[in-house]
């Protein structure tokens, strides 16, 4: 069912008080105008009150200092989400779309001590495995394909047929996924992210994830679940199963915001009143480090539960009550001046900070790298379709992701990678902005019995028509 039009997964009632309070962090104000809602954070000090979604209250650390000690003292702030008193209680609905990333998963982000370090160093371990000249060539071939899809019409949407696609499909490769069990991934995450029947996603994620463990168990291969399973921390299959949800869902959002919104900036060209380092002009590198520090891809997460009543810089953090570091507000403390001028790489809270930061900042980096760079270079004369003040950013207290990036450019000849195979259709289930479903077409009745439908290919499995690996 499509939203109306404004409304989004974490809408609240029509007159309801909520709509009035200005910690929440849902909603199109605060993802049209984030860091006016940050500064506000700050009158109430180093953290402050907020609702995450309807019926979901937490706390946001706002301050670089004070998210850095929360990050650092795991002594103090689990991450362990069975802690949190109001989820315990049945106060949090269950339908919620803030709680499935939030939710306890036996991974590395919900975990401490020596059970987090046992996982952590299975997932770190295998990624160590990844070859960076490998990694390049998977975005690239992934990226021509997606590419081919559009470069004939002139025009795309470069945040979902392209930012969006790009890491599913990666993950997909990286995970070893047969074509099945890859388009139900590439489906169930991306409504998990967007926050549709987020309850059937979940279920039908851990189903086709475990499948894919099952079937690594009995023939492994050159991939990262095989990595996994061989490691000798002996990972049970559920634990097996999360950290592939863990991997999949600290890669593919993040990485989609992030190509995304350093994509903008390049293309947006000199706006008025704009730093010069803004433009056109600007080196890939220095987009990314731009986006890492004033629109950070996860502007607000690595959630933390005070072991103990705690207070910070005066402001009381309850015990077993959800605290949230605002990696966005964070960085723009006015405290980093100095930092900020130079946007120097190693203030920034983009990574995270700590036992949990993030493990995959350089294969990040370079998935990013590699399909920017891909993309301007295959499509010279890019041009945003719509001025660059006017693109939308989707509602969502976790992320800061755009809803679309519409581009227009001269129209050539695919370069023919998916010769003779039909595209996937672009279902709402694939791609899930609402922005882009088209109305459905009247039902027309057959004369005689109709023939079973043949199956949908989706994204993976027609990319594997293609390439076959």
């Amino acid at each position: 069912m499509d939203p109306q039009p404004g409304a989004t997964p974490y809408s609240a009632p029509a007159g309801c008080p909520m709509h009035q309070q200005q910690t929440s962090l849902y909603g199109p104000e605060f993802a049209a105008d984030p860091h006016r809602f940050y500064e506000a954070a700050r009158t109430h000090g180093p953290a402050a009150p907020i609702e995450l979604a309807p019926g979901v209250d937490a706390t946001l650390i706002v301050q670089h200092e004070a998210a850095l000690r929360v990050l650092q003292n795991p002594a103090l702030f689990a991450r362990d989400s069975r802690r949190w008193a109001a989820l315990r209680e049945g106060a949090v609905p269950m339908d919620s779309p803030v709680l499935p990333m939030m939710i306890y998963r036996p991974n590395c982000l919900f975990t401490d001590g020596a059970e987090h370090l046992r996982l952590r160093k299975a997932v770190t371990e295998s990624l160590a495995r990844l070859n960076s000249s490998r990694l390049s060539r998977d975005v690239e071939r992934i990226a021509d394909y997606l590419i081919d899809q559009f470069i004939e019409r002139g025009t795309a949407d470069l945040l979902n047929e392209y930012a969006k696609l790009l890491p599913l499909l990666l993950f997909n490769q990286l995970f070893g996924c047969p074509g099945d069990i890859g388009d139900r991934l590439t489906r169930s995450m991306s409504a998990i992210f967007d926050g549709e029947d987020v309850l059937r996603a979940n279920a039908e994620l851990t189903e086709c994830l475990m499948e894919l463990v099952s079937i690594k168990r009995r023939q492994p291969g050159d991939d990262i679940t095989s990595w996994l399973i061989q490691h000798p921390a002996g990972l049970r299959d559920e634990e097996l199963k999360d950290q592939l949800v863990m991997l999949m869902g600290a890669g593919v959002e993040p990485e989609r915001n992030l190509i995304g919104n350093a994509l903008l900036l390049m293309l947006a060209g000199e706006q008025p009143g704009a730093p010069e380092r803004r433009g056109s002009g600007m080196l890939v590198e220095d987009a990314l480090d731009d986006v890492l520090w004033n629109n950070p891809p996860i502007a607000n997460y690595a959630t933390h539960y005070p072991v103990r009543d705690i207070e910070l810089d005066g402001v009381v953090l309850k015990a077993d009550t959800p605290v949230l570091i605002s990696f966005a507000a964070a960085n723009s403390d006015p405290g980093l001046t100095d930092a900020r001028q130079t946007l120097s790489k190693g203030a920034h809270l983009a990574w995270g900070a700590g036992p949990h930061v993030c493990p995959a900042k350089s294969p990040a980096t370079l998935i990013a790298l590699t399909a920017i760079e891909k993309i301007l270079n295959t499509v010279p004369d890019l041009s945003l379709a719509v001025p660059a003040s006017g693109v939308a950013w989707r509602p969502g207290p976790f992320h800061r992701a755009l809803i679309a990036l519409p581009v227009r450019f001269t129209p050539t000849a695919a370069r023919r990678a998916s010769a003779g195979v039909q595209p996937p259709a672009q279902t709402s289930a694939q791609l899930p902005d609402p922005y882009r479903n088209a109305p459905a077409s009247p039902p027309v009745t057959p004369r005689h019995a109709p023939e079973p439908a043949k199956k949908q290919k989706g994204w993976w499995s027609s990319f594997l028509d293609v390439f076959r690996v």
